[in-house]
């Protein structure tokens, strides 16, 4: 007997803005856009929303970015559901799942979940948007003052330790965390809303400057403006609208923590680990009959231990398991069919989840994956503090 909560929900509509370094737009501007497209998309009126979930990426973080009076920008009201949420770059799936909880609650019908984010300035770079996110006034102390003292600044350093980690324990290569990058580069050839898509090979990524050794700049994700909005609407709602349901089968979380302590592995194991097992057991369904994985990729490395983690193959072989390829075009195991946040956009979580919306409608085009029944989306915050992801299809049961 199936999970009561499997099918029973749907996106059913989808809005994508103008994504990279599109200047003059705040935060609630872009995504003012996206819900207004997604709502195009989905065929229903603004009367006809009654939920809005709201995450405001790096911008929000910092004190501003797009807040809880998006509502009045957009002109909604009466709203029956209505939150500003963060968990990191794991926020976009969890929406999802909060919705769908929510509206088989009968607490709401049509749930808007939106991503906003316009931490690139006109003149300044990109380490600049982002380099600013972690500092503070107040001078560190215990623990944390040891971290900035040894040179610990924002997640670069700490996804560069948590592959070297990996590296020594499991012999993981560069050309290995390489082929991710060359394989999700091939899939955002064909994205026109793709903002690098000129082919890469290995030598072009080992030839890429150094960021943090072990990560060269083609092993870390892209920074961007714009917005990404879903709509999520019960599943006998979903099945007469105007785009084809892309229907939630499953939903897990993972948030392992970290106790600083010797013994601890949080980041070769990760909360994928605990997600896995709730979202297959949700879906009725194991990592073999997944057709398609859109993984949160802010690194390289971060694809390589999620694959291991939900059990696409075993623990310390994922380097061994996409240096051949299997992850591009043509592949055994589509993945980030995009070119995920390495290649086309960053939109936290929403970069994986508007992906696989478009391919589990069959609306790729020509990267569009043949077999597309059953596909992963998963999303990861902090430095692999956060975990949660779907399991989303075209069928409802």
């Amino acid at each position: 007997m199936s999970h009561p909560l499997r099918g029973s929900a749907a996106i059913t509509g989808l809005g994508i803005t103008e994504m990279g370094r599109i200047y003059g737009k705040s935060s609630t501007d872009f995504a003012v856009d996206a819900v207004r497209y997604a709502l195009d998309d989905s065929g229903l009126k603004k009367s006809e929303v009654d939920g809005l979930l709201i995450n405001a990426g790096i911008t929000g973080s910092q004190g501003g970015g797009v807040s809880l009076s998006l509502q009045n920008a957009l002109g909604l009201r009466n709203l029956k559901l209505l939150n500003h949420m963060n968990a990191a770059g794991s926020t976009a799936a969890q929406m999802v799942q909060y919705a769908t909880l929510a509206i088989n609650a009968g607490m709401a019908s049509n749930v808007v979940c939106v991503f906003a984010d316009a931490p690139l300035r006109e003149g300044t770079s990109t380490g600049q948007a982002y380099g600013s996110a972690g500092r503070t006034s107040i001078r560190p102390t215990g623990v944390n003052g040891l971290f900035s003292t040894a040179g610990y600044f924002g997640a670069n350093t700490g996804y560069a330790l948590a592959a070297r980690r990996h590296m020594s324990l499991y012999g993981t290569t560069q050309d290995q965390l390489g082929a991710v990058a060359v394989a999700e580069r091939a899939w955002a050839v064909n994205n026109t809303r793709a903002q690098m898509r000129e082919p890469i090979t290995l030598d072009d990524y080992h030839n890429s400057r150094w960021i943090i050794e072990p990560l060269h700049l083609l092993d870390c994700c892209l920074v961007s403006n714009g917005a990404v909005a879903v709509v999520v609407s019960g599943a006998e709602q979903a099945k007469d609208m105007q785009q084809p349901p892309v229907y939630i089968w499953g939903m897990g979380q993972g948030h392992p923590g970290d106790p600083r302590s010797a013994g601890s592995s949080p980041e070769t194991e990760t909360g994928a680990k605990i997600a896995a097992e709730t979202v297959f057991s949700m879906a009725g369904v194991g990592p073999s009959e997944i057709d398609i994985c859109e993984l949160y990729d802010c690194y390289t490395y971060t694809v390589i231990v999620t694959l291991e983690d939900y059990g696409f193959c075993k623990k310390g072989e994922g380097g061994a398991f996409v240096e051949d390829g299997k992850l591009g075009p043509g592949g055994e195991l589509p993945t980030n069919t995009g070119g995920g946040q390495l290649s086309s956009f960053y939109m936290w979580g929403m970069t994986p989840m508007s992906e696989a919306v478009i391919q589990a409608r069959g609306q790729g085009g020509v990267r569009q994956v043949p077999k597309n029944d059953l596909v992963l989306c998963t999303g990861n915050g902090g430095v692999l503090n956060y975990h949660a992801s779907l399991v989303l299809s075209p069928h409802r049961n």
